[in-house]
């Protein structure tokens, strides 16, 4: 069972995603967000809670923008 977001992509496919968008960023305050938005992915990501990982890529991809 692969648990999903709506966007179809699953919550290692999108870390590699956000991960992508945060290496091209320009440093500043955003990209100083989204890294910690991205950890706490990481953390939830180990803990094997995708719906928490997802929430804090989503997090993280909105510091981006």
């Amino acid at each position: 069972m692969k648990e999903q977001q709506s966007s179809g992509q699953s919550a290692a496919e999108k870390m590699k995603t956000v991960k992508a968008a945060w290496d091209k960023a320009p440093s500043g305050p955003k990209k100083e967000a989204a890294l910690k938005h991205y950890q706490a992915a990481e953390t939830a990501q180990k803990a094997k809670n995708d719906p928490e990982c997802i929430k804090s890529l989503d997090a993280a991809t909105k510091a981006l923008n």
